[in-house]
């Protein structure tokens, strides 16, 4: 095969299969420095370390109703992973603020979901972070729904995964290299479950794939475990502000043995804000359905964030 000219391999790419491009609105990339809307141009170098390595960072946040979910504590918890791995982005945080609510304007939909990339940026394909003169920086606004009212009655099935919690100096860093959460995903594809359940050396409960797991223990009491093996979630640290105000609450290492005793079981994160898992490892959580505090929190934490929301 002869090596194409430029318009000529220009004109196969934007010919080539685009899988999900029906789910992108619009998009950002700094080196461009300019919003598209055509999903066939939304590419990234190979040589971006954050393609062939995982060097880098992100974050999802959730818009309804025209208003970013938590914007600014996405962002904060963004410029914490982005220390953790000595990550400096390529413009302000101040001015990556203002790109993301303009690709969420430019994609002229109330309800959406936002990832925002920030990568060790091109440069080569070695390893050395020196290789690349400067990051990169990603933003793509995405169709996003909420859980239909009957999954949300339904609750979650949950089971306990073969996958190992994260090591403590990776666990509090969101960063792109996910393979332990997509072989997460793919073990509770195959067992027909909704969620797979890290835990840690000590036997007790870390994280979900992409969201946090919490209880209501026999006492009433929201727990939330620990942030030693898993990321600190700005959905259920709002949460837990929110529970405080009706029910005692607390951050504690919850033991596997604590499950079968459980009232609730709980999962939070940016997209479904918090749902019930009703079963864990086949057996029911407190009657078998989704619970009080689940209902309550889902309308709650709905409620809170669009009041606080960032309107775009």
């Amino acid at each position: 095969m002869k090596a194409s000219s430029f318009d000529a391999y220009l004109e196969r790419m934007l010919q080539a299969p685009r899988p999900g491009s029906e789910h992108v609105l619009a998009f950002y990339e700094h080196r461009v420095g300019a919003i598209g809307t055509d999903a066939r141009l939304l590419l990234a170098p190979l040589d971006d370390h954050l393609c062939h390595r995982g060097d880098g960072v992100f974050e999802t946040i959730t818009a309804r109703q025209g208003r970013l979910f938590q914007l600014d504590a996405h962002l904060e918890r963004m410029r914490n992973s982005a220390a953790g791995l000595t990550l400096t982005p390529p413009c302000s945080w101040d001015e990556i603020r203002e790109r993301i609510i303009d690709v969420a304007r430019a994609a002229a939909r109330p309800e959406l979901g936002i990832r925002v990339l920030i990568g060790r940026g091109p440069g080569g394909f070695g390893i050395a972070p020196s290789e690349c003169p400067q990051a990169s920086l990603y933003i793509i606004a995405m169709h996003s729904a909420p859980p239909s009212r009957e999954k949300y009655e339904r609750g979650l099935t949950a089971f306990r995964s073969a996958i190992p919690a994260k090591q403590e100096y990776l666990a509090r860093i969101k960063n792109t290299n996910y393979l332990p959460n997509v072989m997460m995903a793919e073990e509770a594809q195959q067992r027909g479950m909704d969620v797979a359940v890290s835990f840690d050396t000590n036997d007790c409960i870390a994280e979900a794939a992409i969201a946090n797991v919490c209880i209501v223990a026999s006492d009433g009491t929201l727990v939330c475990p620990e942030f030693r093996h898993s990321l600190p979630g700005t959905t259920v640290l709002r949460a837990m502000e929110v529970a405080a105000q009706r029910m005692p609450t607390a951050f504690r290492a919850i033991p596997a043995a604590e499950i079968a005793t459980a009232r609730e079981m709980l999962l939070f994160s940016s997209t479904p804000l918090c749902m019930g898992i009703t079963h864990f490892d086949g057996n029911p959580i407190g009657n078998g359905k989704t619970g009080e505090t689940a209902h309550w929190l889902a309308e709650r934490l709905l409620e809170c964030m669009l009041a606080e929301g960032t309107p775009f």
